[in-house]
């Protein structure tokens, strides 16, 4: 027979690999969806395609800003606003993925421009980005 005491403790040590397991699942999905995909996947097939939806964002709400307001501050800003985003996006994939997520990020950029030439192949490499994100998310250490 058990003593309720080795129960008790097998009971909570599953509780926490539960838990533990259901927070690495939310940080692996949202690294997937935020940097493998969005800045990753996407931005590459936004360059293969031959526009920047960012800076055309920016530049429309820059020049209407500027209207409003011909501050050089505020168009200096502008200028440099999409050069802070990019870094804080490279920053923030390295903090959730370290090497092996930027590495993910890299191969996902790379899918997004192969796309467009044989899909087979942007779809094999996302794949690639995706199991490197899953690793990188994985085996991290905070």
């Amino acid at each position: 027979m058990r003593s309720p005491a080795l129960v008790g403790a097998c009971f909570r040590s599953t509780r926490l690999l539960s838990r533990r397991m259901i927070r690495m699942a939310k940080k692996f999905r949202r690294f997937i969806w935020q940097f493998v995909i969005g800045l990753g996947f996407l931005s590459g097939l936004w360059t293969a395609i031959g526009i920047d939806p960012e800076e055309v964002l920016i530049t429309a709400l820059g020049s209407t800003i500027t209207m409003i307001s011909p501050d050089p501050t505020l168009r200096a800003l502008f200028l440099i606003l999409p050069t802070l985003l990019l870094i804080g996006s490279v920053i923030g994939a390295y903090r959730n993925g370290k090497v092996p997520g930027l590495i993910s990020v890299l191969v996902a950029y790379v899918s997004g421009l192969a796309i467009l030439t044989s899909a087979i192949a942007g779809l094999a490499l996302l794949g690639v980005a995706v199991v490197l994100a899953y690793y990188s998310t994985r085996h991290r250490r905070r």
